[in-house]
């Protein structure tokens, strides 16, 4: 057997990787690898584009808050139309979407057309195509592996997010010296338009597979049919009780890095990245020990140890005055949110039934909206209790939010 052959067998026998063995998991994790790429571009390429247009900051929160409404508005019709519809032409509309979207993009910077309300109605549509294609793919990885493999899927793609949350952003940034903002967008098309080449050969899910009744109600109907499942299954209730739980108190802290940085640390804008480094650092290993664990580990415990340490290295971030004791806060951080974000996924996904899968996802997709929530209470905090107390607040709430959660719903600790 060629050594190559050799390798790339003794590499598939990790766990960890062994995934990748499936043919419907593998076209997906290539296809989200360049869509990750290409989404996470535009973090910096469209708020380089709008500052450069008004030279305005309160337009850069802006042009990112108006992507919130399409999550908002729209995520349970994303979810119910998941499970009533392919969810393979789903994806595939939504990315193909975006792939104009950007191309327009950027011809009309390179035309030297492009003025700020562009910037803002391709924010809302590049959302709008992400809200629909988050639950229909979520739905379509849990039917791409084994049961008891599906732990080790999730995780792996999460270890991909983190890999593209560094390497995107550089990206865009080296793009934009190069090519300007318009070659930057014109690169996100083409890395959409590679992912949807990857979906294209997926076998659809046969529409026989799903509740019938399901797509013969409105869309009203079916949406509140998912929030009732969600509600009435204690398993699915407990992991979506816990993220967003975790997403209101704990997550938003990052809202506060610049002045831990600027004011508190004295550390500037590098020390910050650092930190922000730290925490993926933290995020990448996490994912990778989840990846190899798999449905080995008890999901329920680590869903719920995983929201407290959380909260206490957020409370060790805030009364650090050391900038080593800092990242180190920031690198248990890290650890700390892939373990909770990664296994509540995995319940999720793992004790909903095909029918019910994509607006479960849609549900837990709101932990987005919930974050935003959360950065606007540390903000409110921080004006009247100072930023240190903010954090220690709100992860103390965190903290004491996830135990009530564990002491009211005592079978979510045996979760496997």
């Amino acid at each position: 057997m060629p050594f190559h052959r050799r390798l790339a067998d003794a590499l598939l026998r990790v766990r960890a990787l062994s995934t990748l063995r499936y043919r419907e998991y593998r076209l997906l994790w290539f296809g989200q690898a360049f869509g990750t790429m290409g989404t996470l571009m535009d973090e910096v390429t469209r708020g380089w584009l709008i500052y450069e247009l008004t030279d305005s900051v309160v337009q850069l929160g802006l042009v990112r808050g108006v992507q919130l409404v399409p999550l908002v508005l729209l995520s349970p019709f994303a979810g119910s139309a998941a499970d009533r519809y392919s969810r393979k032409a789903q994806v595939m509309a939504a990315q193909l979407a975006n792939v104009v979207v950007y191309a327009a993009t950027a011809a009309l910077i390179f035309t030297g057309y492009i003025e700020p309300w562009h910037v803002y109605v391709s924010a809302f549509l590049v959302a709008i195509g992400q809200v629909f294609q988050q639950p229909a793919r979520a739905s379509m990885l849990s039917g791409s592996v084994p049961r008891e493999y599906l732990t080790n899927a999730i995780a792996f793609n999460s270890l991909l997010y983190n890999v593209s949350r560094a390497a995107g952003p550089a990206l865009a940034g080296a793009l934009i010296l190069v090519a300007g903002t318009g070659g930057a967008f014109a690169a996100q098309a083409a890395f959409l338009l590679v992912a949807s080449w990857f979906t294209l050969p997926l076998r659809p899910a046969p529409l026989a597979a799903r509740d019938e009744a399901a797509r013969r109600e409105s869309f009203f109907g079916s949406i509140l049919e998912g929030w009732k499942f969600s509600w009435r299954n204690e398993t699915v209730r407990a992991g979506l009780a816990c993220i967003m739980l975790v997403s209101l108190f704990i997550v938003p802290f990052t809202t506060m890095l610049p002045v831990f940085a600027r004011d508190l640390l004295d550390v500037g804008a590098d020390g910050q990245g650092l930190l922000l480094t730290g925490m993926g650092i933290g995020a990448f290993f996490s994912a990778a020990l989840v990846a190899n664990a798999g449905h080995r580990m008890p999901r329920g415990l680590m869903m719920l140890a995983g929201g407290v340490c959380y909260g206490l290295t957020v409370v060790l971030f805030a009364g650090s005055s050391s900038y080593a004791l800092s990242f180190a806060a920031m690198v248990a951080a890290g650890l700390s949110h892939v373990y909770c974000h990664v296994v509540v996924n995995t319940i999720v996904q793992t004790y909903s039934p095909v029918e019910f899968r994509g607006r479960t996802m849609a549900v837990f997709g709101m932990y987005q909206a919930v974050i935003t929530v959360g950065a606007m209470l540390y903000g409110a905090l921080a004006t009247l209790e100072g930023v240190r107390w903010s954090l220690v607040i709100m992860a103390t709430a965190g903290i004491l939010s996830v135990v009530a959660l564990h002491i009211a719903m005592p079978k979510a600790r045996h979760i496997r």
